[in-house]
């Protein structure tokens, strides 16, 4: 049996400022994106240039973080916070949903389409293997913060969390980092490296991250307030239903058109 390390969630001060892991994992995902998107540019594999890859990561960091907070305002605390509206803003104290966030950036990467005249779907082909390491990213946030643990189990490393009683639970975070995270940018950097029908990238992004995060949410603790819904499953996977869904049809209807 293991016992979390109980970091410090902050990685350092200045007076009233405090820079957290958590933040710090979000500037990591970013500089992610845009180090292997200029790899891709060099490469000849992008349909957009150096200049434009700028304002293709602004759009990618509005749409995750409003998305990703809205996305959790709405899937998950409604309720919550249509009673406590002011709270929605306050989102130093967590709750952000990756489903929200892929939403948000769908919607940026279509108004950044727009604007620089680029094809949709070529432009999220582009943008699908640069978003895995960032995800990764993510979930090391989420152990390095001791949040959204695993379930019980009397597995050798079972570990036990700070909040979370005194049980060994799954470290499902490095679970989803290892799924979500490098064998997701694995196979999608592998499968983009050469040139593919269009869309058809985009739709491997959807199967693969939905079928990661429905597997890794059976080794993590469903949320307290929602516990687990039909079918004995979390909403996390559901959400992933469709997503997968979606990814099959796609790449179904790119391969037809090719």
């Amino acid at each position: 049996m293991l016992t979390h390390p109980n970091f410090d969630p902050i990685v350092f001060s200045v007076g009233p400022l405090a820079v957290r892991w958590y933040g710090l994992m979000y500037l990591l995902a970013f500089a992610a994106f845009w180090w292997l998107g200029t790899r891709r540019i060099r490469a000849g594999l992008a349909p957009v240039s150096r200049e434009q890859l700028d304002d293709l990561l602004f759009g990618g960091i509005v749409g995750v973080i409003l998305g990703g907070r809205l996305g959790y305002v709405l899937f998950y605390k409604p309720g919550y916070y249509f009673s406590h509206p002011l709270e929605i803003f306050a989102v130093w104290q967590g709750g952000m949903s990756f489903h929200g966030g892929f939403l948000g950036v769908l919607a940026a990467m279509a108004f950044v389409a727009y604007r620089q005249r680029v094809n949709w779907w070529s432009l999220m082909d582009f943008v699908a293997p640069l978003v895995p390491i960032g995800l990764a990213a993510g979930r090391l946030g989420n152990f390095i913060n001791g949040e959204l643990w695993g379930r019980v189990t009397d597995a050798p490393w079972g570990m036990v969390f700070r909040g979370a009683g005194d049980l060994p639970r799954h470290p499902s975070q490095l679970y989803q980092m290892a799924l979500e995270g490098f064998a997701l940018f694995a196979l999608l950097w592998w499968f983009s490296s050469t040139p593919r029908p269009r869309a058809q990238i985009s739709a491997l992004f959807l199967i693969g991250y939905g079928v990661a995060r429905f597997i890794g949410e059976f080794a993590r603790e469903p949320d307290a307030f929602l516990g687990l819904l039909a079918f004995g499953l979390s909403l996390g996977q559901w959400l992933s239903v469709p997503m997968i869904a979606a990814g099959i049809a796609l790449f179904w209807w790119s391969t037809r058109r090719a």
